[in-house]
């Protein structure tokens, strides 16, 4: 019974990978995106851009920090655009 319900799950296994192998670049790419406009959500004030939500949005800074670096080189920006977050 145990061999069989091993089997089972690796078939299982198999048929998953074979069905979402495809559009496992598009979901990563979707993912980015919105990592990406959820960085500039958060950075929006810092940035000059007006946001009726900074209030809320203050509080995220610290976690964001993190990926900072990496956000602004993907978006073309060489070195920081902030004056207080030199990461480059």
């Amino acid at each position: 019974m145990a061999g069989l319900l091993a089997r089972l799950r690796a078939a299982s296994d198999a048929l998953t990978e074979y069905y979402a192998a495809p559009y496992r670049a598009s979901f990563a790419r979707a993912q980015r995106q919105e990592d990406d406009l959820f960085m500039m959500l958060v950075l929006s004030e810092a940035l000059g851009v007006p946001n009726p939500a900074s209030y809320y949005t203050l509080e995220l800074l610290p976690v964001v920090y993190e990926d900072f670096h990496d956000w602004h080189r993907r978006m073309g920006m060489e070195h920081s655009p902030l004056e207080n977050i030199s990461c480059c």
